[in-house]
């Protein structure tokens, strides 16, 4: 550039120079720093005037060198006046706040306890599964949902890196006395009974059973067991009757076969009381918990609940259920008696390091929960009488006949109920958990003697640092308990409602409370559903609407900014909420206020004909929805609402077909649009025919809203049909209430135009059992008993006639005139 402006000095000759170096900066980067260069400085001064406007990039060099020397021109001219070189200002931090920490409400303390795992971010976690013998009940579904929304809360909410261990019982003495009368009772049924001989035979076993429910003092179980002496009752009677009369063979077997269901139960007990001790093959009482135990599963995948990332089965740890009870007696915290080995309670409690029931002290003594913890078979008065104290707890059980048996060092025998949890916890999770997990009622005294015999094995006082036990179950109010035959099955539950439904009603109590599973408590969590998904359905709707990149930034205005700010306040408000023992009750209420917010904008923006701000709307949905996957409320991938299609087919359905139902829409939108101009009324009855009877059975949902475009929403095609089976009920409830009312409007007419018909000198005169004479006008002047009428009832009777007399003259009127 020097060169070329040496050689042409003209103004003319400026021109080719400039687009020579604009040329050059053209593919070179020329904004290389703070200060300019040497070749920069000298090149600035021979130009001696700016490039020509189309020389854009020699121009816009030329002004950033120009500013560049004007900036450092005035620096020095700072510097020569005495002030010094200039420094960057000091900088403070922000004070902040600090954030909440989370905290859980721990057993052991009866507080709420910072939450401190033993080893960083690792948290482990053992969790007392169910004795698999029956039905996965509601019960159930409180402790397992409510331990699955704790799990994933810390998983993905808190991103602590939960291991979590849970167990099965598939050996306990409520197993072994079902799976022994379910074999028993299947025996019976092969051997094909006379009608006669299970007449006689539940007539048998009603005697023992009637001197149990006679010895029962608990309300609840006496009312289960007159309910089930009630239905024998009426089965015994047509089997009866049908015997002493000599009906046919057929009819006789049939009444049988129905008192033989009813009496199950009871002759279950009594063949197990006559032929139980018979049962010996460990196969058999392996049986039953297998089925169950699948059952269970499928109820939890059915409930969307994680599985455990190890599960142990009492049946395959035997062998270290041996080993930790010995251990137990090698340190002086176990004997044996009998063949049975027992925990020593006093021993343990009068120890230095150790303390007995540290969850529930004060139920030490409690005879009946002890027995309870023992097991029904466990309890005879042989089994009492081998403890030291009645305070021991069985550590290992000698089998007695009719009980599935192992091989140990006291003899063949099986595992206490209390052990298996200590000795499968121990082998996975070693000396010391974060976590230990159960139902309100394990407590006493299963979970203090799991302490104290795992306390005693490791010889430590902090086996669990951490307990945490979900609240009671009640149905409509009552107590639900399985021994009493009041419990609802996981499917019947899930034949009502949909596993979502029931984790919605279960986020909206605390994990730690009673819950009642009720009508009312499922149609709060119905309508908490509905509520959620018409908002995403909004929001999915706006952001369908075509736009260009840059519409998608619009202006804030005081509503956007309001918004925003009511967000971030809710967001706050949400964690704070989990932090405080993970309390989704507060959390879903406040969410329920951001939505709240969001419609009331959406609703503002809609009546002033303008677009709500897309990109603040997402970002609000999105949040939702995460913390409803969260929550484990929302399966799938799709970024924003609850599934459409199921099984992961949402995002597919609404990327595939909506464009087809726009192309419908804005069709029907155009026909509707001509039919209203033209008053072709057929017309627009088809297109609500479209909207109200086609679309909804392919799970499709059009709103049409006057002076704006039609908003359609893919929805569960199932809830779609109820909306329509209870738009229908309403309309014809309305209709129903119309046509009565007309009914009724009519029938009063009538009656206003009989009593018109009535002459005043008639109106009275039927009337015989008030009044007994009458003038010559009709108007009565003795009452029913001959005394003559009160002046203040003559005065009354008058104001009646003159209106009667109104009323006919009208009629008359009505009459000349035809009308």
């Amino acid at each position: 550039l020097r060169q070329c402006w040496e050689s042409e000095r003209d103004i003319s000759r400026i021109i080719p120079t400039s687009q020579a170096l604009n040329e050059y900066l053209s593919c070179r980067s020329y904004v290389a720093g703070f200060c300019p260069s040497a070749a920069d400085a000298e090149v600035f001064a021979l130009l001696g005037r700016p490039p020509l406007l189309h020389h854009v990039h020699a121009l816009r060099w030329y002004r950033h060198i120009a500013a560049l020397q004007t900036f450092l021109c005035n620096m020095k001219t700072f510097c020569l006046s005495g002030k010094g070189k200039r420094l960057l200002p000091p900088w403070s931090p922000p004070t902040g706040s600090e954030p909440p920490k989370l905290k859980l409400y721990n057993s052991l303390t009866r507080n709420k306890e910072v939450f401190v795992p033993q080893n960083g971010k690792r948290v482990l976690w053992y969790c007392c599964g169910p004795t698999v013998y029956d039905a996965s009940h509601m019960g159930h579904a409180r402790s397992y949902i409510s331990f699955d929304i704790l799990r994933r809360i810390l998983m993905n909410y808190f991103r602590y890196d939960v291991f979590y261990c849970m167990n099965i019982t598939d050996i306990d003495d409520k197993i072994i006395r079902r799976a022994r009368q379910n074999y028993l009772l299947e025996q019976y049924r092969q051997k094909k009974p006379t009608a006669s001989q299970i007449l006689k035979d539940v007539l048998t076993s009603r005697e023992p059973f009637q001197a149990k429910l006679a010895e029962t003092t608990d309300p609840d179980k006496k009312q289960m067991l007159e309910k089930l002496d009630s239905a024998v009752s009426a089965a015994l009677g047509p089997l009866q009757g049908a015997v002493e009369s000599g009906t046919s063979d057929a009819v006789l077997l049939n009444h049988a076969q129905v008192l033989l269901e009813e009496a199950k139960d009871l002759l279950s007990d009594w063949l197990d009381s006559q032929f139980g001790s018979q049962v010996t093959e460990n196969s058999i009482f392996s049986l039953l918990p297998k089925y169950w135990e699948g059952e269970y599963h499928k109820d939890m995948e059915a409930l969307n609940v994680l599985p455990p990332d190890v599960l142990t089965r009492v049946s395959e740890y035997v062998p270290e259920i041996v080993d930790f009870v010995k251990k137990i007696v090698d340190n002086g915290y176990g004997y044996e008696s009998n063949g049975s080995v027992y925990f020593d309670t006093a021993k343990f409690d009068s120890s230095h390091n150790h303390s007995y029931a540290k969850l529930v002290p004060e139920a030490v003594g409690d005879q009946k929960a002890l027995e309870e913890g023992e097991g029904d078979l466990s309890i005879s008065a042989d089994r009492l009488s081998e403890k030291r104290s009645q305070n021991d707890f069985a550590l290992w059980k000698a089998s007695k006949p009719g009980e599935p048996s192992w091989e140990s060092p006291w003899g063949k025998g099986r595992p206490g109920w209390h052990i298996e949890c200590s000795a499968m916890a121990g082998s996975i999770l070693g000396e010391s958990m974060d976590i230990h997990g159960g139902g309100f009622d394990l407590r006493f005294p299963h979970h203090d003697n799991e302490l104290a015999q795992s306390e005693a094995y490791f010889e430590n006082d902090h086996w669990v640092r951490y307990f945490l036990h979900t609240g009671h179950l009640t149905i409509a109010g009552c107590k639900m308990s399985k021994s009493l035959k009041n419990f609802i099955t996981i499917k019947d539950a899930l034949a009502k409602n949909t596993a979502r439904q029931l984790r919605l009603a279960f986020l909206m109590h605390s994990w730690k409370d009673t819950l009642d599973y009720s009508n009312n408590t499922m149609e709060s969590a119905i309508q908490y559903e509905k509520f959620l998904n018409e908002f995403f359905l909004n929001v999915k709707d706006i952001l369908r609407t075509p736009t260009d990149i840059t519409g998608q930034f619009e202006k804030w205005e005081a509503a956007e900014i309001d918004l925003n700010k009511s967000f971030y306040g809710k967001r706050s408000a949400v964690h704070e909420a989990l932090c405080d023992n993970i309390d989704t009750r507060t959390a879903l209420e406040e969410m329920r206020a951001l939505v709240s917010h969001s419609n009331s904008y959406m609703a503002s923006r809609k009546s002033a004909r303008l677009m709500p701000n897309r990109t603040l709307l997402q970002t609000i949905a999105v949040y939702l929805t995460d913390m409803l996957k969260t929550f484990g409320a929302i399966e799938g991938t799709e970024a924003i609402g609850f599934p459409v299609g199921g099984n992961g087919e949402s995002a597919d359905l609404e990327s595939t077909v909506m464009p087809y139902l726009r192309v419908l829409s804005d069709f029907r939108e155009g026909v509707r649009k001509i039919a209203r101009e033209q008053k072709v009324t057929d017309i627009l009855k088809l297109c609500d025919s479209v909207r109200d009877e086609t679309l909804p059975d392919l799970g499709v949902r059009l709103e049409d809203h006057e002076g704006l475009p039609t908003v359609m929403k893919l929805v569960d095609r199932e809830t779609l049909l109820k909306e329509k089976e209870e738009k229908r009920k309403l309309e014809e409830e309305k209709r129903r209430k119309k046509e009565d009312a007309a009914r009724k409007k009519q029938e009063q007419e009538m009656a206003k135009l009989a009593k018109m018909k009535i002459p005043p000198s008639e109106m009275f005169r039927s009337e015989l059992d008030k009044y007994s004479a009458f003038d010559d006008k009709g108007f009565p002047t003795h009452d029913s008993e001959g005394k003559e009428i009160s002046k203040g009832q003559i005065k009354k009777l008058r104001k009646l006639y003159e209106v009667q007399e109104k009323l006919y003259n009208d009629y008359l009127q009505m009459s000349q005139n035809g009308s």
